[in-house]
């Protein structure tokens, strides 16, 4: 193995480490998702690495891989939004790493990732915003007093409503609704 080589796996490594250490880990902290993070980072890494020292394999075959390993995870449990972006920060960067074009455009683009997950998945970003499914334990097809009843049980401005069920048997509707914090 070269010294470029090793260069490359060390500047995924040290993105991987940012990634799941300073930003995934303190603001989330599940661990079950930390492995998947660093087993997909790596693998991809080591699969990146030896598509692109083979002369047999093309790049089709390469990201179809990625397609194939993104299909695969996302398919296999149910992902936040937030998740879904550290999941796929993790394989772009391990791409990143196993590919051997200019060192100083790969670290750019991995910090570029890394700073936009910084900024994306901040704490402070939007900390007042606020999202969840709510079920009441009455029928309300009506959307402003739909709206209006949340406000009351959230204590809160309601930004957006979509209707999950309106079941009128059991008399309970199911909605997810967006508000802002006071």
């Amino acid at each position: 193995m070269s010294l470029t080589t090793l260069t490359y796996i060390a500047a995924d490594l040290v993105a991987l480490a940012v990634l799941v250490g300073a930003l995934y880990a303190p603001r989330h902290s599940r661990k079950d998702l930390m492995a998947a993070y660093i087993g997909v980072n790596v693998g991809v890494l080591a699969v990146t690495l030896l598509l692109s020292t083979s002369d047999n394999v093309g790049a089709g075959l390469g990201l179809g891989l990625f397609g194939v390993l993104s299909i695969i995870r996302l398919r296999s449990s149910s992902l936040a939004q937030g998740e879904v972006a550290y999941f796929f920060a993790a394989l772009a960067l391990g791409l990143l790493g196993g590919i051997k074009t200019h060192l100083i455009i790969v670290a750019i683009l991995m910090a570029l990732i890394l700073a936009s997950l910084w900024v994306g998945d901040h704490p402070a970003l939007m900390r007042r915003n606020r999202n969840q499914t709510v079920t009441l334990d009455r029928a309300i097809s009506n959307e402003s007093e739909l709206i209006t009843e949340l406000e009351n049980l959230l204590g809160a401005q309601v930004r957006s409503v979509d209707l999950k069920s309106l079941d009128l048997v059991n008399d309970t509707t199911i909605v997810e609704v967006h508000y802002r914090m006071s």
